[in-house]
């Protein structure tokens, strides 16, 4: 094809291409392979469509694939209108459409389950776009996208579609050196300019100033701030001083921050409004605080919309959802979404209604929604830009701790700011907040620090597929040019020269170090073993009261009175439902009356009864006499034993290691350094040249357990399979052909249950409930939570499934493999319900689930039935597992809102 024949293409557009789509479309005219990297809403999917193009023009086939269903959708819709539907298809998992077309949208998973089964389909392929291919980086999916980058035909020319990353070229090196002839493009322009601002109450700011510079008006701010947030931890100083202080300020004549808290949401979107600033996304980093933001507005009497918007609005949404019965709309809130949606306001989470999604989506992309409060997720999803993007606070829950957003997550979130074509501008804002520092906002506005890490790592299902294809030599082969590993062998060199000049810098330390009393090396060391040891201690003392917390749950009974140490549910209460070993935490009424399972948030150290309480016979939780009872009952006992239990002891340190702690401390008060007079200052000098020596030891063991760790977990994995009857030398056996359709984080255990004929005599209402514990995974908030199966042959199945998991992990820790997850019951009964045809309301009242999570856990539910009835070797649970896809997929789980 020649270079030029972009031209050709070009002229089917409306705009003029920008240098980098044309430099990447030449290099695809040309025969090679490209990755393309540039902002969000940049045009770099043209450059996909173009190698849709060629593949039209020469007769072969392109495929395009993306990350997630709606934008799978969304990119089938757009070729269908440039190309017509008999030349394009949809492949999704639960979707096929015209499969045998020219041109097929599909996710990535389907692409590489075509690699592994060897599939007909991909018979002329020439061209694969991989959209969005920064997924790559994903813990959970990521190690898709280098499966089907190193298991496509050398033949085939890749077109790599990425959002600005600062790795972009050691992406493309890897790109060349596994496919070859890979060109990579990058372009850091916008299409729209960003202007970055602050809210300081209601007045709105420049970040920049004088071209580059922080504004100093922000930079004052932050001065005065610093008068009245104390230190530690950036909390507020008492009311009284801030007084005095802004008091002072006023007299003056200076103006203050007094009035800098965070405006309320309704006060922001008045601003914006004024300003012409909307549509606006604000991101608020939890689903529920993104409703609370809805329901904030409603209550403020915020109305965005015209009569005629309005009207469309509800249109959209009746012919998205107009088939919900009333009992359904009663229990989605469906009133309340209704009314935010008409005045131009909605939510946007994983934790609604794909319906409500979609009706979200299409009202925001036609302009009607004024207003989005969403999570980050809307950062990579689907194409939803606004004119503004609000950010309320510059820290998240990560899962573990609040940590503070990264550069690259500023990036990605601002990104969503100008339309291109409609806007002229984009603007991102940044609540002014007490302790926030301009200077610090301006290095996550200018910084592009988004670098691609590898998440590939092999699995059972994807070792299995490997030596099934190619054998044992060439799939370790294969494996070893992952990107991950091309990542750790260029980090090899890079340690070797930081080790040398850390040698260089700890060999001065030690130099001013020096003592004319003694080896000071000697006694630094001493020191440094004295910190390591009481380190250890504590750890310890925390693992035996961690050990000692969990006994101590296990032996509570019904009736027993506690003293919840800790958390919101700090106080007496009363256990109503023991703990097991499986789910430790019990149920309680507490002194509030409240009935609450209580997490580790709550307890901290070892509960003791301290008293007991008559329970209601059969107590049940629903029943307001019950509850009563057992509160007087709590309320009576709590007279007799006080307002607080009495100071726990502390606990006994190891004897041993206290004793070495000792006898190091005295050697050290024995070391002539101990007494020198300049000792502290040596010690600082000594204390930066261990740091760098622990440093590098760190740095020189993690290199060493990557170098090569993914041929040698490979190695371990087979160890595995070999021992469970999966593979025999370069082949895989009967069980290992039906491993290989498995497609699941649990797949062995799934394997092994279907082995040992675990869900053969299963109705369809307790397989659904069984296979649940192998794909659900609770939210962090809904950990400790109790749950049980449904029935008693659910039980039974379950029961030998985490059997199979303890004896998989037997197996695992013999091969050092780490261990897989264990099954987790908390979705069975919502399932088993579903399954069985209970309607939507019913189902949900006897969970904490959101819809849009019920929805995605009982497609991942259907999904894999529907993986067990495609594979071998099975029988006739394959018939079991499609009736249960059957009886799951209807309703609102069945709701495609690209066939409405």
């Amino acid at each position: 094809m020649p270079s030029d024949a972009w031209v050709e293409f070009a002229a089917g557009y409306d705009f003029t291409f920008d240098d980098f789509q044309v430099t990447a479309c030449r290099h695809l005219a040309d025969g090679r392979g490209v990755l393309v990297a540039a902002p969000t809403g940049s045009g770099k999917t043209v450059v996909g469509e173009f190698a849709c193009w060629l593949a039209l023009a020469s007769g072969t086939k392109c495929f395009y694939t993306t990350p997630i269903k709606a934008l799978s959708n969304q990119k089938y819709h757009d070729l269908v209108a440039r190309h017509g539907a008999d030349r394009v298809g949809l492949l999704t998992g639960d979707t096929s459409v015209n499969p045998e077309a020219q041109l097929v949208v599909m996710t990535t998973e389907v692409l590489r389950n075509m690699i592994y089964a060897g599939s007909d389909m991909l018979t002329g392929l020439s061209y694969v776009v991989m959209d969005e291919v920064h997924y790559l980086a994903d813990r959970f999916r990521g190690a898709v996208w280098e499966e089907v980058i190193l298991g496509l035909a050398d033949s085939v020319q890749l077109v790599c579609l990425s959002a600005t990353v600062s790795n972009a070229e050691e992406f493309g090196d890897w790109l060349d050196e596994v496919r070859g002839n890979v060109e990579v493009v990058l372009s850091e322009q916008r299409p729209v300019p960003l202007y970055q601002h602050v809210l300081v109450g209601r007045r709105l700011y420049d970040l920049f100033a004088n071209g580059s510079g922080v504004n100093p008006d922000l930079l004052r701010f932050a001065k005065e701030d610093s008068r009245t947030v104390r230190d530690d931890s950036r909390r507020m100083r008492g009311r009284a001083l801030r007084s005095r202080i802004e008091a002072g300020d006023r007299a003056r004549g200076r103006q203050t921050t007094s009035g800098a808290r965070p405006p309320r949401r309704d006060a922001t979107v008045e601003v914006l409004a004024q300003r012409g600033l909307l549509p606006a996304i604000f991101f608020v980093f939890s689903r529920q605080g993104c409703d609370q933001a809805v329901r904030q507005l409603l209550g403020s009497d915020v109305r965005l919309t015209t009569s005629v918007e309005r009207r469309r609005l509800l249109e959209i949404a009746e012919r998205h959802a107009g088939w919900l019965d009333r009992a359904d709309r009663q229990a989605l809130e469906w009133d309340t979404f209704i009314e935010a949606l008409g005045r131009g306001i909605a939510a946007h989470h994983a934790g609604l209604l794909p319906s409500f999604k979609a009706i979200v989506e299409e009202g925001f992309v036609y302009g009607l929604i004024k207003v989005v409060f969403a999570t980050e997720t809307l950062s990579l999803g689907i194409n939803m830009p606004a004119k503004t993007v609000v950010i309320e606070k510059l820290v998240k829950y990560n899962g573990e701790t609040h940590a503070e957003i990264t550069p690259g997550e500023f990036t990605q979130l601002t990104g969503r700011a100008g339309r291109r074509g409609i806007d002229v501008e984009g603007h991102a804002i940044v609540y002014w907040q007490p302790g926030l520092d301009p200077r610090a906002l301006a290095g996550l506005a200018s910084r592009r620090t988004y670098p691609l890490r590898s998440s590939f790592a092999p699995t059972y299902n994807m070792t299995v597929n490997l030596v099934g294809t190619v054998g044992r030599v060439r799939a370790r082969a294969l494996l070893e040019q992952s990107f991950a590993q091309f990542q750790t062998d260029r980090r090899v060199v890079a340690v070797a020269r930081k080790a040398a000049r850390d040698d260089e810098q700890a060999a001065r330390f030690w130099t001013q170090a020096q003592c004319d009393r003694g080896d000071f090396r000697e006694y630094a060391e001493l020191r440094e073993q004295i910190r390591e040891q009481e380190a250890e201690l504590s750890r310890l003392r925390k693992r035996d009261q961690r050990a000692e917390m969990v006994d101590s749950l296990l032996a509570l009974q019904p009736g027993d009175v506690v003293w919840v140490p800790a958390g919101k549910h700090q106080g007496w209460a009363a256990v109503i439902v023991a703990g097991t070993k499986q789910a430790p935490w019990p149920l309680v009424m507490t002194a509030a009356r409240q009935i609450v399972a209580l997490t580790e948030r709550d307890v901290n150290q070892p509960l003791r009864a301290v008293s007991r309480v008559r329970l209601p016979k059969k107590f049940d939780v629903h029943s307001a006499a019950d509850r009563r009872q057992l509160g007087n009952s709590l309320a009576g006992r709590l007279e007799s034993i006080g307002d607080r239990p009495a100071r726990a002891g502390k606990p006994r340190p190891d004897e041993e290691l206290a004793a070495l702690i000792d006898h190091l401390r005295a050697e050290m008060r024995a070391h002539p350094c101990h007494h020198c007079p300049d000792r502290e200052e040596h010690a600082r000098a000594a204390e930066q040249a261990l740091r760098l020596g622990r440093d590098q030891a760190l740095l020189r063991a993690k290199v060493q357990s990557r170098s090569r760790s993914i041929a040698t977990r490979f190695d371990r994995i087979c160890g595995v399979l070999d021992a469970l009857g999966y593979l025999e030398d370069d082949r895989m056996t009967p069980a290992g052909a039906m491993l290989a359709r498995i497609y699941n984080e649990l797949d062995l255990v799934v394997a092994e249950a279907i082995r040992d004929a675990v869900f053969d005599d299963l109705t369809v209402p307790q397989l659904a409930a069984v296979l649940s514990t192998l794909v659900y995974e609770a939210r962090p908030t809904a950990v400790g939570q109790l749950h049980r199966m449904p029935d008693r042959d659910s039980e039974v199945a379950q029961s030998r499934v985490r059997a199979i998991w303890r004896r998989l992990g037997e197996v695992e820790r013999d091969n050092r493999v780490d261990r897989s997850p264990p099954p987790d019951i908390g979705f069975a009964a919502a399932a088993f319900d579903w399954a069985s045809g209970l309607p939507l309301a019913m189902v949900l009242q006897g969970t904490q689930l959101s819809a849009g999570d019920f929805v995605r856990w009982v497609r991942q539910v259907v999904d894999l039935a529907g993986q067990i009835a495609q594979a071998p070797g099975v029988g006739a649970l394959a018939r079991t597992c499609r009736q249960l896809v059957a009886a799951m997929r209807r309703d609102i789980v069945a709701f495609d809102p690209d066939r409405e």
